[in-house]
C-alpha cells in the first residue's frame, strides 16, 4: 500500500459556524464542504453532529466536527500543550511576518518568530483551543541533505537511550548559519 496524500485532517471544534468564520478571516482558508448527520455512519451511534472542510491549499483539506451532545471538549493533560499542533506551510517569511500582524492586530496571541534553522514558525491558538503553528522553509539543500543522512542514526539512538543524539547539534550551535 502507498498512501497518494492526506484526505483530510480532522479536529473537534466548540462551535462550527465559529470555527468556520475563524479560519476564514484569519488564514484566508475556503470553506468547502459541510456534512451533518444525526448517527454516525462508521458505528451507527445516535450521535448528531456536524462536519465541517476547509481548503488548507494544494491540496489539503482540515475539518472540525462540532458535536453537541458530547461532553465538553478538552485536550489530553498528559501531554504539554506545545506538543499537539497542526503545522501549515507559508510560501515565505513575508507572509509569516505579515500574518502575525495581522493576527495580533485581531488581538490574537501570537509566539514567535521561533527560529528552527531549517524553517521559522509562530504559533497561536483557534477559538477551539488548538495549538496552530504557521512554517516558512528557510534551510539550504545542503542543510535538508545533511539531516537526511543521519535521520536513521538518529532515531536508533534516541530508542537506545531516549536522549537527544547530537548528530544534527549543527542546527542549535550556528555553525552552519546562513
Amino acid at each position: 500500500m502507498l498512501v497518494q496524500k492526506i484526505h483530510h485532517v480532522a479536529y473537534r471544534c466548540k462551535d462550527a459556524k465559529e470555527t468556520v468564520d475563524w479560519y476564514v478571516k484569519h488564514l484566508d482558508m475556503k470553506f468547502v464542504l459541510a456534512i451533518a448527520e444525526n448517527e454516525v455512519p462508521s458505528t451507527k451511534a445516535p450521535d448528531p453532529y456536524m462536519h465541517v472542510f476547509l481548503d488548507a491549499g494544494d491540496g489539503n483539506v482540515l475539518a472540525f466536527f462540532e458535536l453537541p451532545s458530547q461532553p465538553p471538549m478538552d485536550r489530553d493533560r498528559n501531554t504539554p500543550a506545545w506538543v499537539q499542533h497542526l503545522a501549515l506551510k507559508v510560501d515565505s517569511m513575508d507572509t509569516l511576518l505579515a500574518t502575525k500582524a495581522r493576527l495580533e492586530a485581531a488581538g490574537i496571541e501570537v509566539v514567535g518568530p521561533t527560529d528552527h534553522t531549517i524553517f521559522k514558525s509562530i504559533y497561536f491558538f483557534d477559538p477551539n483551543g488548538h495549538r496552530l503553528e504557521l512554517a516558512a522553509d528557510v534551510g539550504t539543500p545542503e542543510m535538508y541533505a545533511k539531516l537526511d543522512e543521519v535521520k536513521w542514526a538518529m532515531l536508533q539512538e534516541w530508542s537506545e537511550t531516549r536522549r537527544a543524539p547530537s548528530h544534527a547539534a549543527w542546527m542549535h550551535d550556528g555553525s552552519m548559519a546562513q
